[in-house]
């Protein structure tokens, strides 16, 4: 619990001991008025501190809290007309309602920060050949950190000595080590499995990846959705009506129909002020938008704010990445078509320019090849984002990639229409063949389509950069209404506001990637979830929604979790405001007294918070 916080209840705990003893007190023995007054005003005093508190602040920053200043305004009046008991147990059940929810809000932040919370404990920093425990914060750019196995990466770094696996499931969600050497990144929140490595600082504790994520978990509640802001827009319409109609109900009653009895319709002016008062209305939507983020949370999916869970529920457009997001992202060498030489010489000469580089068609690549690499045959090596690689091999430039590389190139050759990626090879100018590469679609991926079109009633779309041959295969097998092809990523964002362009205010587009290419479009969309990308920096500061695994059922978790919270703000609101409007026509009636009508703000507020309570367990 956060100091603050455990100072707040400490001195409301001293108030309510004060005004238990001042009761008594009076009750025991008979005490002059002026007296009673001294003593229940300290006791109330104690009690509201921090309502005080809150109401200073906010008229400091030019700000009014109206449940605030309805119920000072109240209390105070009720002390001006004698009853000081009725005014103290009002304030009391008021920070009563207000402690708990705050109590119940830290504790489901703090929950959300512990289930997801992947930052180290310490790091060994190497000083003059001595290992040094310190605490990650302290380090700085170029120092040199020690990693030994089982420890978790303190900070983003580059490996100067050594060579381990990682296990980066924390950060990307893949269940697969990754084996790092000399020269290779690492990044904090990951965990050195096999090797003792030293590595060099080049992000500090504040800036590095564990700790964007952490503070994106932790500010996910100010990220206000459009019904909380309708409550901030109701409640400036709403305070000053109320504090008219009170002083109507104060005035017009004792000057017409009850004429002279001013005491009377004052107390009730002052039992109105505490019924309209708009903490149960104000503070039962919040609660409900963080049981959301708190619920998804528990199911390993980080939502940025109660706006992106408004965006899910709403959704009815969903752009979809190919390559692993909808398929595996594991290729395989499926065919090899060389022109002019043998299929081993062709697989060689590729294998070995492709040895450098990290991204999946090159790994499947070297395993087709299973020979031995040497990359001293391999100089100038050029890599074209969108178009392929070159290099020299053996005195020889070899250029490998797709047709638009081909074209650049001017190697003139017939596109290959196949099932998969198709990798083109020119030696020189020379045209050596191609090869054809395939990925897998996810086995869930049906399943979820499905759920989207029949439950959503979406319209699905994907955008890739892949051919269209193998993309509009993956397209038709998993039934999507439409299939952009050979787009690069800049093509993707052209085509993504094609798509906003023609929704209407009641409509959110979703896009789906992996966090990395496709940050621009995860940006621009209505909500951008990341497929288990956290690991990228990309990822972190462009997507909305980020699956913790890299499982697309996960969509289907989140789009729950948020119907079902906005159901409960649904419920939250119709409850409120028709109890509220009930205890104002029976306070005005005189069937209310103050204290029995906060008791009935504070159950509002009560049962907003244990139907929020319902959400963070929900598909638990």
């Amino acid at each position: 619990m956060a100091k603050q916080l455990k100072r707040r209840c400490w001195i409301y705990s001293a108030g309510v001991f004060l005004y238990l003893c001042m009761t008594v007190l009076s009750r025991q023995y008979t005490i002059e008025d002026r007296y009673k007054f001294i003593m229940f005003l300290v006791s109330y005093l104690v009690v509201g501190f921090d309502a005080f508190r809150t109401l200073s602040e906010s008229l400091l920053n030019k700000k009014i809290a109206a449940d605030y200043l309805m119920i000072v305004l109240a209390t105070v009046g009720a002390f001006g007309v004698g009853r000081y008991i009725e005014a103290v147990t009002v304030m009391l059940l008021f920070e009563l309602g207000m402690t708990f929810e705050a109590i119940s809000t830290d504790k489901a932040k703090r929950s959300i920060a512990e289930m997801l919370d992947i930052r180290p404990a310490y790091a060994v920093r190497k000083i003059k050949g001595e290992e040094i425990q310190v605490d990650p914060s302290e380090l700085k750019l170029r120092h040199i950190i020690i990693i030994k196995p089982g420890e978790r990466i303190p900070v983003d770094a580059v490996i100067t000595s050594g060579s381990t696996t990682i296990d980066t499931k924390a950060l990307t969600g893949e269940a697969m080590p990754e084996a790092a050497t000399r020269g290779d990144k690492i990044y904090s929140g990951c965990i050195n499995l096999s090797g003792m490595i030293e590595a060099r600082v080049v992000k500090t504790y504040e800036d590095s990846t564990v700790s964007r994520i952490m503070e994106m978990v932790e500010e996910a509640q100010n990220n206000k959705a459009e019904s909380e802001a309708f409550t901030t827009k109701f409640s400036r319409i709403y305070t000053p009506l109320m504090f008219i109609l009170a002083v109507l109900v104060m005035a017009v009653p004792p000057m017409t129909f009850s004429y002279g009895n001013w005491h009377t319709w004052i107390y009730r002016g002052l039992i109105f002020l505490v019924v309209a008062c708009p903490c149960g209305l104000v503070m039962s939507i919040p609660v409900a938008f963080l049981g959301g983020i708190a619920s998804a949370a528990r199911q390993g999916i980080v939502i940025k704010g109660g706006n992106y869970l408004e965006g899910l529920a709403k959704a009815d457009t969903f752009v979809f990445d190919k390559t692993g997001t909808l398929t595996e992202g594991v290729f395989q060498v499926k065919e090899v078509k060389p022109e002019g030489m043998l299929t081993c010489e062709l697989l060689k000469i590729v294998a070995h320019i492709e040895s450098n580089s990290n991204h999946p068609i090159a790994q499947s690549l070297l395993n087709a090849y299973e020979g031995e690499i040497d990359r001293s045959r391999v100089r100038f090596l050029k890599e074209m984002p969108g178009f392929g690689v070159s290099a020299t091999y053996e005195g020889e430039r070899v250029h490998i990639g797709n047709w638009r590389m081909m074209k650049a190139k001017k190697v003139f050759v017939d596109e290959v229409q196949a099932d998969g990626t198709v990798v083109y090879v020119c030696i020189g100018r020379q045209y050596a063949g191609h090869i054809v590469i395939t990925d897998s679609i996810k086995e869930d991926a049906k399943d979820v389509l499905s759920y989207l079109k029949d439950k959503c009633k979406a319209v699905l779309v994907m955008l890739t950069g892949d051919t269209r041959e193998s993309a509009m295969k993956v397209a038709e097998e998993l039934n999507m209404d439409y299939a952009y092809t050979n787009l690069m990523p800049e093509d993707k964002v052209e085509q993504l506001e094609d798509l906003l362009f023609v929704q209407d205010d009641t409509e959110r587009l979703v896009c789906v990637g992996d966090g990395i290419n496709d940050a621009p479009i995860l940006a621009r969309a209505d909500v951008g979830i990341a497929m288990g990308s956290l690991g990228a920096a990309a990822a972190v500061e462009a997507a909305d929604v980020i699956l913790m695994e890299d499982e697309l059922p996960k969509i289907i978790d989140a789009i729950r979790i948020a119907k079902e919270t906005l159901r409960v703000v649904s419920q939250n609101i119709s409850f409120a405001l028709f109890v509220k409007l009930l205890v104002l026509v029976l306070s005005v009636l005189g069937y209310f007294g103050m204290w029995e009508a906060i008791l009935v703000e504070v159950g509002v507020m009560f049962v907003a918070i244990l139907n929020a309570v319902w959400v963070v367990k929900y598909a638990a």
